[in-house]
């Protein structure tokens, strides 16, 4: 690992710690050279997966866009920032495990609303009610009954 500081190879780990919850490792370094301390985070690179789109459309899994979509469905409601982090994180990593390159919109939107609806009844609709396109009202409804059962 080069220094920030004076772009030498040599140094020497000081400290290792398992960071973000497990998914990465935070190493704290000393250069050799100048003696300068630095911290480095080394994870596992994943493979860049490709939703396809109602329209057959491709484009790169957004973790951002994920993230905002819940929290737009979440808004006004009382469910932390930390809390959304985390259902992304679990809908990502579930994704991850069952698709290898591409994965279909309908799978990540079923995967949402799954838990969304476990989690808050009015950011479950409102996020079903932009992702299954409600026309009227009676769509609208339907939702409501059939979460209501």
């Amino acid at each position: 690992m080069r220094c920030p500081r004076c772009s030498e190879k040599d140094d020497k780990v000081i400290d290792s710690r398992e960071a973000r919850e497990g998914a990465a490792i935070r190493r704290r370094r000393e250069c050799l050279s100048c003696g300068h301390r630095f911290t480095t985070y080394e994870e596992v690179l994943k493979a860049k997966l490709q939703v396809v789109k109602r329209d057959g459309r491709r484009e790169a899994l957004d973790r951002d866009k994920m993230f905002q979509s819940i929290k737009v469905a979440c808004q006004k409601r009382h469910i932390s920032v930390p809390r959304i982090n985390g259902i992304v994180d679990a809908i990502l990593n579930e994704i991850e495990a069952e698709y290898e390159n591409e994965v279909p919109s309908t799978a990540v939107g079923e995967k949402v609303m799954m838990r969304l609806g476990r989690l808050d009844a009015v950011a479950y609709v409102r996020f079903a009610s932009v992702y299954r396109r409600f026309r009227d009202v009676n769509q609208f409804m339907s939702e409501v009954e059939r979460m209501l059962e």
